[in-house]
């Protein structure tokens, strides 16, 4: 029933369905291979006595087939789940096939390092941040701007038909319509709402508006009203200071500025300036001794 020569010579000299051959070398595409190279000693089937290690959602497993089983295909392999230390999968291997041969025992703790060393691999690529590239297919691409293109002419369409129909309801075309939707006739009734409410204001006149001007301007003569005030106040203490060279009082002077313009405001300003610069005028009364006369002096 199970000999292992005859399937080897069958599968290996006349067909086999997971050979790939291939210019490096000849390949087993059997999930159960141990070493993923076709030959007598690799070969699952046929080899009465097998061991691997499978891969399933992040665990190992070891499998193993045994001649006893060979009659029930529903329960050929058994698998025994190995924990995620590398060290005690080991233990469990050696201890499942201890007496087994050699060199298989060997090919499936080989089997056991790699895949270890790539699900390391596996974590440090899943924690770094990489781009995802990302393919649309022409025909994708296609489909969905003629679909753009049919939506637009839907919309268009019916945004026509929906000015057609209101044109020939306002001319009454359709008279006394009852079963009218009221959502649209109170929309159709806003619109007109509106439309006179423009024309109403197109034809009304503006109407004129009074505004404040030079308020700026205005507002930089009242300072300088001020601070020719406070100078003034100050100089008024003065008995002499308080009068000009040509006998004008101040405040008639600060009158006079504040009628001007603003530009007459600036001149005077000026004036004033230079005036103050000027001293004093200051009476000193001379008497002589021998003529008794009195002389007056002014500085």
């Amino acid at each position: 029933m199970q000999h292992d020569e005859v399937i080897w010579q069958v599968i290996r000299h006349n067909n086999c369905s997971f050979m790939a051959k291939i210019p490096t070398g000849i390949f087993c595409r059997n999930p159960y291979n141990v070493t993923g190279i076709c030959n007598r000693s690799s070969c699952p089937l046929a080899n009465s006595r097998y061991a691997t290690i499978r891969y399933h959602d992040g665990i190992f497993y070891l499998y193993m087939k045994t001649i006893e089983r060979a009659h029930m295909p529903n329960k050929l392999w058994e698998r025994v789940k190995l924990p995620r230390n590398y060290e005690k999968a080991l233990e469990i291997i050696d201890k499942h096939l201890m007496y087994w041969p050699k060199f298989l025992v060997h090919k499936t703790k080989q089997r056991l390092t790699k895949m270890t060393q790539m699900r390391i691999r596996m974590r440090k690529l899943a924690l770094k941040t990489r781009e995802k590239i990302m393919t649309t297919p022409r025909k994708e691409k296609k489909r969905e701007a003629r679909r753009e293109e049919k939506a637009e002419k839907a919309a268009v369409l019916d945004k026509s038909i929906e000015q057609e129909l209101l044109e020939r309801l306002k001319r009454g075309v359709y008279g006394d319509i009852y079963n009218y939707p009221v959502k649209e006739y109170n929309k159709v009734l806003d619109m007109e709402g509106l439309e006179v409410a423009s024309e109403e204001e197109d034809e009304m006149e503006p109407e004129i508006e009074y505004v404040e001007g030079y308020d700026e301007l205005e507002e930089e003569d009242d300072m300088e009203d001020f601070g020719g005030l406070a100078i003034d106040e100050s100089l008024k203490g003065d008995d002499y200071g308080s009068m000009d060279e040509d006998g004008e009082d101040m405040d008639t002077v600060q009158q006079k500025r504040v009628r001007t313009g603003s530009g007459s405001a600036k001149r005077e300003k000026d004036d004033m300036g230079t005036k103050l610069k000027r001293k004093a005028r200051v009476l000193v009364e001379v008497e002589h001794e021998d003529t008794g006369e009195t002389e007056k002096a002014v500085q």
